[in-house]
């Protein structure tokens, strides 16, 4: 008598998909749907609900796959239509995102609220910006947490204020084009002079006086109240002033040091192996007529125009990176290289991407 032995599956139901969760009358319902969906259908993308529900289904908990009671569903939505019921957790709960994707998300938004305060800071001694990968550090030295449900805009300015405590770093200056009639001019000068700003032209047109300055932005809204009182117009004409040129060196930007080091060692090497691959294309020329002469019978590659051995040689030959570089360039319409010669190509490719990975 045969014995069938079951083994168990170990799969775990309902674990690869999009949770929307609503918490309603005490009780927390959820749905599953496929990834990438919700947003789509609460956008108006995606209009066939079978596209984005897993299972017209409603659940306490998805992950477990335990169904949500019926008198649970009457008490919350007053009814227990799957379908509408699940129609309702679509638009109005909250999207359960994985650990994976939560992860990326927050990454990105922590490299957007960092360009922010690069793009709304100096640094006072330097009178320059500092670089983004600066500002992440000293983010991550003061150990600012993202908070994913505010603005990256809102935490920017939170960062600038915290970073201030710590650091030399400053607001960049606005730039604003001021104008009012020339009896306001005297409050307008003085209240400018007790912010400190600083006056770039000054112009007279008929009545009216106007100016161009740059003004920290901490003063905004009491610059625009002054000129509201002063019946006066004013001009955004920057958000943020940088001086001209790159970030300076200083005791923060190690990481900048070396890759601009780096970039001069590549830069070197690169020259090095051209003058390598001349001397080498001049030495070949010379001597592989020689060779081949002195060689038995071979098989010829014809996509290198060598001679490359006998059947076994022939084959490795074709998983060789002589043999794929070779092709690439018979796709450009190139010559063939030497063994020699593509070996120091390769190497003069790598070393042109590893440039333009460093460059700024």
């Amino acid at each position: 008598m045969s014995r069938i032995l079951v083994q168990p599956v170990g799969q775990k139901r309902l674990t690869n998909v999009a949770v929307v969760r609503l918490k309603k009358h005490g009780n927390r319902f959820e749905i599953a749907c496929y990834k990438n969906k919700v947003l789509s259908w609460r956008s108006g993308v995606e209009k066939d609900l079978d596209e984005v529900l897993q299972s017209q289904t409603v659940y306490s908990n998805v992950s477990k796959g335990v169904l949500a009671k019926s008198k649970d569903l009457i008490a919350a939505f007053g009814t227990d239509d799957q379908t509408q019921i699940c129609l309702e957790i679509l638009d109005k709960g909250e999207l359960q995102v994985a650990g994976k994707e939560r992860e990326s998300k927050l990454s990105s938004q922590f490299r957007d609220i960092a360009t922010i305060v690069m793009q709304k800071t100096y640094n006072p001694e330097t009178q320059r910006p500092y670089t983004i990968s600066m500002i992440e550090r000293l983010m991550r030295d003061i150990h600012f947490a993202i908070d994913p449900n505010s603005g990256s805009k809102k935490q920017a300015l939170e960062v600038i204020h915290e970073l201030q405590k710590h650091f030399p770093i400053k607001r960049s200056p606005m730039k604003l084009r001021l104008s009012v009639p020339e009896e306001g001019l005297s409050a307008l000068m003085e209240k400018l002079n007790a912010w400190n700003a600083k006056m770039i032209s000054k112009d007279k047109s008929g009545s009216q006086l106007s100016c161009i300055c740059e003004l920290d932005p901490g003063f905004y809204r009491d610059c625009e109240a002054l000129m509201n009182n002063l019946k006066g117009k004013f001009e955004v004409l920057a958000l943020s002033i940088h001086a001209e040129g790159d970030a300076h060196l200083d005791q923060y930007d190690e990481e900048e040091h070396e890759a601009s080091h780096s970039r001069k060692e590549l830069t070197a090497t690169v020259a090095k192996l051209s003058d390598k691959l001349q001397k080498q294309t001049i030495s070949t020329t010379t001597s592989g007529g020689n060779a081949a002469a002195g060689e038995g019978k071979q098989n010829k590659c014809s996509t290198c125009n060598a001679l490359v051995g006998d059947s076994s040689q022939y084959r490795e030959h074709f998983k060789s990176d002589w043999h794929k570089h070779n092709l690439k360039r018979k796709t450009q319409n190139l010559a063939p290289l030497t063994k020699e010669e593509c070996m120091a190509d390769i190497e003069i490719c790598d070393s042109k991407a590893d440039l333009k990975e460093y460059s700024f």
